[in-house]
């Protein structure tokens, strides 16, 4: 049986003061997928995953043509809630961030915000986020300490917990382990693989290894243009264009 398209995005666009940043991205995201998008620096892939829950309407001086359609709904209609839409479709960066807070209260800060109140509430949000983050066994008996204390790739999937406690449908994530070790890359990687069973999962990768690793279907963007996308396989051992060819087998880049 065929996924069904979580995000379509049709003819996208998208300028910065002028200077154009993606040029006519045409990109089908599946419900439970692991959507990798790789290639070099300032090729546009930040900018994708931005404009998927609008955080790229924080840069003044910003514009875009073409559709992004999540569930059939425009993001980008006026009408559009965007406090949902960021709830709807959650960002982890590339760098962790975790709040000046305890463990416990990191996670339990989106939906305090959102309006669930009770202890017991909340204590079963922090849990399953946790767990969902691969991180409940190491922190469960330390949920009172400062996050601040956690190692980098701990601190890491802290971060996805907090943005899973607010049970989004769709996860980006923009090089979440750049500035990890491989056990706690690994770690991440072995988590991301048990939540696509929940969630779609759209990733810019640190590499092209963690690229081939994590990728169900992928992507391979050059100077803002989508130049090719397929499945992991075909993409990393049979790309069909001689610039995919070259960057996967490390001509450039």
């Amino acid at each position: 049986m065929p996924q069904e398209k979580k995000i379509v995005i049709k003819n996208f666009n998208y300028y910065y003061k002028g200077v154009q940043a993606l040029r006519d991205i045409n990109l089908d995201i599946l419900s439970n997928e692991i959507l990798v998008i790789f290639g070099p620096a300032r090729s546009g892939k930040t900018t994708l995953l931005k404009s998927l829950n609008r955080l790229t309407d924080l840069t003044f001086g910003t514009s875009h043509t073409g559709t992004i359609l999540l569930d059939g709904l425009d993001i980008y209609d006026p009408q559009v809630d965007l406090t949902q839409l960021r709830r709807r479709i959650g960002m982890v960066f590339d760098l962790p961030t975790p709040l000046p807070l305890s463990i416990f209260d990191n996670v339990a800060y989106g939906p305090k915000l959102a309006g669930a109140v009770s202890k017991k509430q909340l204590s079963e949000i922090v849990e399953k986020a946790l767990r969902s983050a691969a991180l409940w066994e190491e922190v469960k008996d330390r949920l009172n300490t400062s996050a601040l204390r956690l190692s980098g790739g701990q601190q890491q999937r802290l971060c996805m917990a907090r943005v899973l406690a607010l049970e989004p449908e769709v996860l980006l994530l923009d090089e979440p382990c750049s500035g990890l070790d491989p056990i706690s890359t690994a770690n991440i990687e072995e988590t991301l693989r048990k939540l696509k069973e929940q969630y779609t999962i759209l990733l810019v990768p640190h590499n092209i290894q963690q690229a081939s690793r994590c990728a169900d279907r992928a992507g391979f963007f050059l100077n803002g243009e989508l130049i090719e996308q397929g499945s992991a396989f075909q993409i990393f051992t049979h790309p069909r264009d001689k610039r995919t060819e070259d960057y996967v087998t490390g001509k450039f880049g």
